[in-house]
C-alpha cells in the first residue's frame, strides 16, 4: 500500500482547508499546486467520506467539516483509494487461482502478506491527519 498522488492531493487541501477559510476549487488548486482537475475529483471524494463540505452559489467554497486530530491516515487512504491493499490477495473477496488449482490449500505467501496488511493497517490507523500534517 503505498500513498498515491491522489492522496497526497487529499492531504494537502484537507492541511489548506485546515485554517476554518472557505477556498474554490481552483484556489485549492494553485494553493497546493494540484493539477485542477484532480483537484475537483478529489474534493468530491473528500466530501463523500464528510472531511468536506461544499457550499454552492456565489460565495461558494469547500471548508473542512471533518475534525482532522480524530481521523487517521488508514481512514483517509481508505477514502481514496479504491485497493488499499499490500497485494490483490489480501484485498476482500479476492479469488485465489493458486489456492483453486491446490484444492484449496492455504498459501503461506498469503498468510504472510496478510499478516503485513494488517500491521500495515493498524500503524495507518495510529496516526491522525493533525499529527501528520502539523505534528500536534
Amino acid at each position: 500500500m503505498l500513498i498515491t498522488k491522489e492522496t497526497d492531493y487529499a492531504l494537502r487541501i484537507l492541511r489548506a482547508l485546515a485554517d476554518g477559510n472557505r477556498m474554490t476549487a481552483p484556489e485549492l488548486a494553485a494553493n497546493e499546486q494540484i493539477p485542477q482537475h484532480f483537484a475537483y475529483k478529489i474534493l468530491k471524494k473528500l466530501d463523500k467520506a464528510g472531511f468536506v463540505q461544499i457550499a454552492r452559489g456565489a460565495d461558494g467554497g469547500y471548508t473542512l467539516a471533518a475534525d482532522l486530530s480524530s481521523v487517521t491516515l488508514y481512514r483517509l487512504i481508505r477514502a481514496m483509494e479504491r485497493d488499499a491493499a499490500v497485494s490483490a490477495c489480501t484485498a476482500p473477496g479476492y479469488k485465489c487461482q493458486w489456492r483453486k488449482a491446490h484444492g484449496g490449500e492455504l498459501c503461506k505467501a498469503h498468510i504472510h502478506l496478510a499478516q503485513i496488511q494488517q500491521t500495515l493497517n493498524r500503524e495507518l490507523d495510529s496516526h491522525t491527519l493533525q499529527h501528520i500534517l502539523f505534528g500536534s
